[in-house]
């Protein structure tokens, strides 16, 4: 038996549910799963709550091997695969591969179009607008989450600029 893990029956049932806002959060979500809490994983866990930016599975592998954290891509992968079935992390599919993101719960993303940065928000809509949505489809909206594309106020600014 793992003495690391916690046992499902000794944390409330609203832990799995709980939001992950902090490493804190990830690691304890990882124990309550079950999930061995191996160097490599921490590793990883701390590198995307510092960063708090959307990272390929190369980009990490490359920043924790610059901190000295050797760890091979193999477990970088496999740890990437785990966390993010296990809903601890977030993986977005992009054409051009995957990124991953330490926000898992439901929220947004503002795209910026000049920088390619995906930042995340959380955004609450107004009830007028999820009650039309259900209206028109006949579903009952229970979480959503909303992509904005834009450019930086500066950028838009220079390209409105006819001068």
């Amino acid at each position: 038996m793992n003495t690391d893990a916690v046992s499902q029956s000794s944390m409330p049932q609203s832990a799995a549910q709980k939001p992950i806002r902090s490493l804190d959060d990830a690691l304890e979500r990882c124990q309550f799963l079950g999930m061995r809490l191996s160097k490599q994983r921490r590793y990883i866990l701390e590198l995307l709550w510092q960063a708090q930016e959307h990272l390929s599975a190369r980009e990490i592998y490359d920043r924790l091997n610059r901190q000295g954290r050797e760890i091979g891509h193999t477990s970088v992968y496999q740890n990437l695969e785990a966390l993010s079935n296990q809903n601890i992390i977030e993986c977005i599919e992009r054409s051009d591969g995957r990124l991953y993101g330490n926000i898992s719960d439901s929220h947004s993303h503002v795209n910026c179009m000049d920088t390619q940065q995906i930042m995340d928000v959380h955004v609450k809509l107004p009830e007028e607008i999820l009650r039309q949505v259900e209206a028109a489809t006949g579903v009952s909206i229970t979480e959503y989450r909303i992509e904005f594309y834009g450019h930086h106020a500066d950028a838009a600014a220079v390209t409105a600029d006819p001068s």
